[in-house]
């Protein structure tokens, strides 16, 4: 795995006590950043997270629960990072809450719930990390997207998250034109299927499902220093799946 130099850097991964977000936040550890272990009801699974954080060659992990779809949360967990770390130079946005229904099946609340964990948790987690990234004139954002929304896929049983993850795309180009003058890029990692998902289609591409690690090397690229001058990009992590009709 591309492994970059992370020393001297603080990430904070949303979601990362398990899954992705857990791959991704130790992919970063072992490039020497100090990292920031996001949870919201899981604090033993982030407690074991920050350890093996450590083992891997952090400087420093600490963990810190927060709901990204409440500002007031969000705010908090941002200055428990900053007490504990100093200023999030690198941001991923991972957390994303999933319904897999037709949309007129979908009741209102869980609708608003796949909304705003997708959507508005990327939003205000990046509108709150903005300032500091743009005062030292240096910040990594990587949203976790979907495969299929670069293409504006459609499919009724996933609804709701294929139109937030759709907007999760079309606001990190948007913050990637915002941002060019800060120092600062905007990018997506968009996995299709992965090892850790709850529901599985038939067919796997190249033979198998995507791993945590893969989705990791994807935004490790995008947090290396020679990518600096990538903005507002997507990578689907999909094998190459293209659905013939959704």
């Amino acid at each position: 795995m591309l492994t970059p130099e992370l020393a001297d850097r603080t990430i904070l991964v949303t979601g990362s006590s398990r899954g992705i977000g857990r791959g991704i936040l130790l992919a970063a550890a072992e490039g020497g950043a100090s990292v920031a272990v996001n949870y919201h009801t899981s604090e033993d699974a982030a407690e074991d997270v920050a350890r093996e954080a450590r083992e891997r060659g952090a400087p420093a992990a600490t963990t810190v629960q927060g709901d990204v779809t409440d500002p007031e949360s969000v705010d908090e967990m941002f200055a428990a990072v900053e007490s504990a770390l100093g200023t999030v130079d690198v941001l991923v946005n991972n957390v994303g809450s999933f319904a897999p229904s037709h949309w007129e099946d979908i009741p209102l609340e869980k609708w608003r719930e796949v909304m705003a964990t997708n959507f508005d948790g990327t939003v205000l987690c990046s509108k709150r990390a903005l300032p500091a990234m743009r005062e030292q004139g240096w910040g990594r954002i990587v949203n976790v997207g979907y495969a299929g929304s670069e293409k504006a896929l459609v499919y009724p049983k996933n609804f709701p998250y294929f139109v937030a993850k759709t907007g999760v795309l079309m606001f990190t180009r948007m913050l990637a034109n915002d941002t060019m003058d800060d120092g600062i890029t905007v990018n997506a990692v968009s996995p299709y299927v992965v090892e850790t998902s709850d529901e599985f289609p038939e067919d796997a591409p190249r033979g198998r499902w995507a791993t945590v690690e893969d989705v990791a090397h994807a935004v490790m690229f995008f947090l290396d220093e020679d990518s600096g001058y990538l903005s507002g990009e997507n990578v689907e992590v999909d094998g190459g799946w293209l659905p013939e009709r959704l």
